[in-house]
């Protein structure tokens, strides 16, 4: 059965998320902080970590970070889990590379239905080495984007969107479908958070980001 990294500084939270994910037939490992996480991240990486923003000397956001820069871990399945509410936090955290999201206080049932989506996801991606369309070409491997041959720095769902987008290319995509499949759930924000990450993704690939067309009141696609 998979394994699951908990990282979690409150005992009670980090209580109930082991009962859950046990109960459901799940292998747990737990850790204070992220000096514990990534010490055991060199001898084995988890199916999926749930990681809590507030952490001492740490913040999950950083841990993030280190977590999606490592080519080792790059790939796991991350859900964060926050207290913080608001669309600019979930936005940073998703933007950062999470692929879901639960906010405290919550539920038991709600808890193991995202993570076995979320695996569910994951274990069934067949992907590409490399995705090419016109000058664009997609490195799954490597995660980066080059233009005529040069690297395109983008973050982390940037990469995802425009992946997406250039695997569907010819096909028109809502706003839904890419929020769902990008983001990996469906998300509480408004379609301006697809508009905002199209509008930055366009301005990083130049001349190259024309490819990506808009169609009024439905979605985008690449033609």
């Amino acid at each position: 059965m998979a394994t699951i990294y908990i990282v979690e500084d409150d005992v009670n939270i980090r209580e109930i998320e082991r009962y859950a994910l046990k109960n459901s037939g799940y292998q747990v490992e737990e850790f204070e902080c992220g000096a514990d996480l990534f010490k055991r991240l060199e001898s084995k990486v988890p199916a999926l970590i749930l990681l809590d923003i507030m952490l001492p000397n740490e913040d999950g956001l950083d841990i993030l970070t280190k977590i999606r820069t490592d080519k080792n871990t790059a790939k796991v399945p991350i859900i964060m889990v926050t207290a913080k509410t608001s669309e600019l936090d979930k936005v940073k955290g998703l933007d950062l590379g999470a692929d879901d999201y639960i906010s405290k206080p919550f539920g038991v049932m709600e808890l193991i239905s995202r993570v076995k989506a979320l695996l569910r996801r994951t274990t069934n991606a067949q992907e590409e080495s490399q995705i090419a369309y016109e000058n664009i070409l997609v490195d799954n491997d490597k995660h980066a984007v080059y233009v005529d041959g040069k690297l395109c720095e983008l973050t982390y769902k940037e990469f995802e969107l425009l992946k997406y987008l250039v695997i569907n290319k010819g096909i028109v995509l809502s706003r839904d479908k890419i929020m769902n499949q990008v983001w990996g759930f469906d998300y509480e924000g408004e379609s301006r958070t697809v508009d905002m990450h199209i509008k930055t993704l366009r301005q990083k690939l130049g001349e190259a980001g024309s490819h990506i067309k808009t169609v009024r009141n439905v979605g985008y696609m690449v033609e």
